[in-house]
Order: C-alpha cells, then structure tokens, then sequence
C-alpha cells in the first residue's frame, strides 16, 4: 500500500488532487521538473452561470525549460485581481463563501514572485479547510521512477488525460450553484463553497478504491 504520493504543486488544485491524498500520511511535492504548459500546474476550472470557468496565471518563461519551483508569475497582467473577482462571480451567492472569502482573499491582495510559493499557500489552505493531515515536502532531486512506497502521480492529474483519473478518483456529486448537471472534478474551492464541512467527505467518497 502506499503510504506518500509524489505530484506536482496545482493551482487551486481539482477534486481528483485531494481525493488522491485519501489515506496517504506523506505529501511529496515534485519540486524538480521542468514546468509543464496546459495543464493544472497554473490553471483551475470553476462553474460560473454561463459555463465552465478557465482561470490561468500569467507566467514568465513558460516556453523555456524552467523548473517548476523557479517559474514566476508575470505580475504585470493583474491576474491576481481579476480571478478574485471571477471566484466572486462565480461563488458569491453559495452557501460558504462568507464562511471562507476571509481565508482565501489575502492570497489575491500579496504579490506573489512564484508560482511554486501561491500554490503552496493556496493547498495548505485547502488542507486545512477539508481537515485532511498530511505532511507536506518536496523533492530535493528528479527521480525518474520512486520507491515502492511512494504513489507516483506526476501529471497524471491533467486536463487533457481523463482515462487517467479513474486511478484515484470517482465522481460524488454535491450541490452546485449553477447548472442542472453536475460538473465533476471542479477546482476544490467550488465544493468548499458549496458543501463547506462537508468537503471532506465528499473528497473521501471520491476516492476509487
């Protein structure tokens, strides 16, 4: 059994990230790879009134070879504002977003330098609000396979690989704020404002076992 899991920092990370931390005590964080485009490393889904919302922080150098934790945001796009005024849009009539509004708009009133540091603040948040305790490091070297005891989910979470998911992850609908289908696999912080304690549970019948 696997008792730690190795995956990359996301952003805002989807349903699928949390239930894959179901029952791990170790939580490795890839911190060595080259930055991978188009996937969740900097880039969340949310459901807004009209369709599925692509939110994407603006980065420098993303077509170069730069390791995931050295990467910057490009602060010059404003892109901090304007996703807390979507993630308003979006969650600002659900039943927990005054309940949690406080703990997640710090976060878009700092500047941050680093992708790595912004999601790293926003998972320690998400943890702690679905109660799921894990500790948290990161690799200190690439290591193309692990130990035995280490699940290897690196960029298996991804937008463009959904047969990948099922390894970890099976869809609990909850109640959401638009929309008369449920949308699976959301950023995480549209089933805390929607669900708020009840997040963790949710997280937890979406695990496959």
């Amino acid at each position: 059994m696997h008792t730690s899991i190795l995956i990359e920092a996301q952003y805002l990370p989807c349903i699928a990230f949390f239930s894959s931390l179901v029952g791990k005590e170790k939580l490795i964080l890839e911190a060595e790879e080259f930055f991978e485009k188009q996937t969740y490393r900097n880039r969340c889904h949310l459901l807004s009134s009209q369709q599925i919302e692509v939110l994407t922080v603006p980065l420098q150098g993303a077509n170069k070879k730069i390791k995931s934790k050295d990467i910057k945001i490009d602060k010059d796009q404003k892109w901090n504002k304007k996703h807390w005024r979507s993630i308003q849009t979006c969650y600002g009539k659900s039943p927990f977003f005054e309940f949690f509004a406080d703990e997640f708009k710090p976060i878009y009133e700092k500047e941050y330098d680093f992708l790595w540091d912004l999601n790293l603040d926003l998972l320690t948040i998400c943890l702690k609000i679905t109660g799921q305790k894990l500790i948290i490091t990161e690799s200190d070297s690439y290591e193309k396979n692990v130990s035995g005891n280490v699940m290897d989910a690196r960029s298996l979470i991804h937008p463009k690989k959904p047969d990948y998911l099922n390894q970890f992850y099976k869809p609990t609908a909850y109640g959401q704020s638009f929309g008369n289908n449920f949308e699976p696999n959301l950023s995480v912080i549209d089933l805390l404002m929607n669900e708020g304690p009840n997040a963790k549970t949710v997280i937890q019948q979406s695990n496959f076992k």
